[in-house]
């Protein structure tokens, strides 16, 4: 009960963002590490400094020896050793890549190194105190202030596999991998730094339900080793391709990274399905519903886009909307979202089809995700107008890096207009800088596709005034929210 109550409370604190749960999480583990780390050295000196000799290799390959299966199959515990330290890996979203290696390296590593070896040398006198070793090893003086850091680091460790959660959700949402959620980012300083809603309490309901249907941690940390040595194993196959195809290494190297680290994480994966059956099965069945969600997720997305590229209209039908009395223009901006990067949606056709009335200019946007992790503002609107010209129809495709914010310094549509008019404002500007001559040099076919300076005004004109229509229906959208 108490666990589920501290469960809850964490995800509820979630709301306020990784940047102030972070400020006051980090110094309890400062302390946390300082204390295992101490009481490791301290441990390692009272008790028995010899247990360094455990770094010969001819140890393990004696108890292996002896206890053949049975040393297999506790594999799968001592992989627990170092589970956690992974997370520090997929929070790469939330913090920059080099404080994670100065943290992992100065800090996390060296101090479970001490912390284990003070262990080690604390059982060589107490081999009774071997089932709850961690608490026994403990100085009787440090026995309480220890229990309380204990059991605040043990509610901040789950904190760092919530913001993982957070950046890979968010960086597949980028990839067009997941189905589109809410994203809020919480810091205007950091860009990563982010909070799901929908994700973060489906995580409640999870965790508390694998919390009451578990009951001991026995069963807990066998599911979590096979998540973890799966990750390390899927990371590992990973790297060989990106040691391939992007680094170029020699196939002698590769061979030999795959033979020394993949026979280890295949030796230690073997062990941990041994578990399969006592708890070992809850990873493998979130990973196929989520697996089955984004693929489902992936193919109806694919769907809509071929959909939309075997039926897109016609210039020749833009053309006869153009010159045909039917329809009246307003003032006024129409955007309209498409996953086409050139053409016009089918979903133009059936507006027409149930409108009398065309905006005095029409946008057809197109969002992508580039596979680069930032794409400069200024670089991320690209325009073309349609032919007529004098329909005032663009197409604008915007890019973005799976890291950058979407939508979040200012309104997107407000930035789009913008954009727009410096497009407009580039075209004018090539057309007053052709002199006669260049302008004979210049091809009928390109003379075309720019428009004339008092054209472009009235572009302008009718981009301004369908800024400033957007810009009321903003302000009307918020009063209505805050009602």
């Amino acid at each position: 009960m108490q666990s589920c109550v501290i469960l809850l409370c964490l995800f509820v604190v979630q709301r306020f963002g990784t940047n102030r749960v972070g400020y006051s999480f980090a110094p309890i583990i400062f302390v946390w590490f300082a204390l295992i780390g101490g009481i490791g050295v301290y441990n390692f000196i009272k008790y028995d400094p010899t247990v360094v000799k455990a770094i010969n290799p001819m140890y393990i390959i004696n108890y292996f020896i002896r206890n053949k299966k049975q040393a297999w199959i506790s594999l799968g515990g001592i992989v627990l050793t170092i589970t956690g330290t992974e997370a520090l890996f997929a929070d790469v979203g939330h913090f920059t890549v080099r404080s994670i290696q100065l943290s992992m390296c100065i800090v996390t590593y060296p101090t479970l190194l001490l912390a284990y070896t003070g262990q080690a040398s604390f059982l060589r006198k107490h081999h009774q105190d071997v089932g709850d070793l961690f608490f026994k090893s403990i100085p009787h003086g440090l026995y309480w202030p220890m229990f309380v850091v204990a059991v605040a680091a043990s509610i901040i460790a789950s904190q760092a596999m919530i913001s993982g959660t957070f950046s890979i959700i968010q960086q597949s949402l980028s990839l067009g991998c997941f189905p589109r959620v809410k994203i809020v980012h919480t810091s205007t300083k950091y860009e990563g730094q982010v909070y799901i809603p929908e994700v973060n309490y489906l995580l409640m309901l999870a965790c508390v339900g694998v919390t009451i249907g578990f009951k001991t941690t026995t069963k807990i940390g066998n599911a979590y080793g096979i998540a973890v040595v799966f990750v390390m194993t899927l990371t590992s196959s990973f790297v060989v391709l990106i040691m391939i195809m992007i680094w170029k290494i020699h196939i002698i190297l590769v061979i030999l990274y795959v033979v020394v680290i993949g026979s280890i994480e295949l030796l230690y994966l073997s062990s941990v399905l041994y578990k399969f059956d006592q708890g070992g099965y809850l990873p493998l069945a979130f990973s196929l519903i989520l697996m089955t969600i984004m693929y489902i997720w992936n193919d109806v997305y694919r769907r809509k886009y071929y959909y939309e590229l075997n039926n897109k209209v016609s210039t020749e039908m833009v053309k006869e909307l153009a010159t045909s009395t039917n329809f009246s223009r307003i003032p006024g901006l129409a955007i309209f979202y498409s996953e086409l990067v050139h053409g016009i949606p089918p979903i133009f056709k059936h507006y027409m089809a149930n409108e009398l009335a065309l905006h005095s200019a029409l946008v057809f946007v197109s969002i992508k995700s580039l596979p680069i992790s930032k794409v400069p503002v200024e670089e991320r609107f690209l325009f073309r107008r349609i032919k007529p010209k004098d329909l005032c129809v663009f197409c604008c495709v915007v890019r973005y890096g799976y890291t950058d914010m979407r939508f979040e310094e200012e309104p997107f549509e407000r930035l789009l207009v913008e954009r727009l008019k410096e497009f407009i404002k580039e075209e004018m500007m090539v057309i007053t800088t052709l002199t006669p001559s260049n302008r004979d040099t210049v091809s009928m076919e390109l003379q075309e596709e720019f428009i004339s300076s008092e054209n472009e005004s009235e572009d302008a004109k009718r981009i301004e005034e369908g800024s400033r229509h957007q810009g009321m229906l903003t302000k009307i959208s918020k009063q209505l929210k805050e009602q």
